[in-house]
């Protein structure tokens, strides 16, 4: 569980929107790479700055539970890494789009094992605020799996 909520986090939260004239599907690219990026190098002072403080979710997380999860999550794995694939995005006018993703994630830690992969189809609810995208809501769950 844990797992999928900081993969949510981290291949989706990081980047910002860029100025009006950008183009937004440009723009949510660069905000899922930079949130991949940070994720990777367990920045999670970055990621949390691009989730909006009224993040709110089907499981009932908000902004500090999701900051907390990441913490737990960084401090058991020495390592983490993420291929994301942008399925689809829908813009809603200016300031709102949904992201569907594939993430695949891989982790090492102190297990016996010592590495951990899974897969994850999620999908992301985007406010434009400012010229700058933050995440306000998601869905996920294990590909082949129903998402909640």
């Amino acid at each position: 569980m844990r797992i999928v909520i900081f993969s949510l986090i981290c291949a989706f939260l990081a980047g910002c929107g860029g100025g009006p004239e950008a183009d937004p599907e440009e723009a949510l690219r660069a905000w899922v790479e930079a949130a991949e990026a940070a994720a990777e190098d367990k920045d999670r002072r970055d990621l949390l700055a691009m989730i909006s403080e009224n993040y709110a979710d089907a499981r009932g997380n908000d902004h500090a539970q999701i900051g907390n999860m990441l913490r737990l999550y960084f401090l058991r794995q020495k390592s983490v890494a993420f291929l994301t694939r942008i399925d689809t995005i829908v813009l809603m006018g200016g300031t709102a789009a949904q992201v569907s993703l594939t993430v695949a994630m891989a982790g090492t830690d102190a297990s016996a094992l010592g590495i951990r992969a899974d897969a994850y189809n999620f999908e992301l609810e985007l406010e434009n605020t400012d010229d700058e995208w933050m995440l306000i809501g998601a869905r996920w769950g294990a590909v082949g799996r129903k998402m909640r």
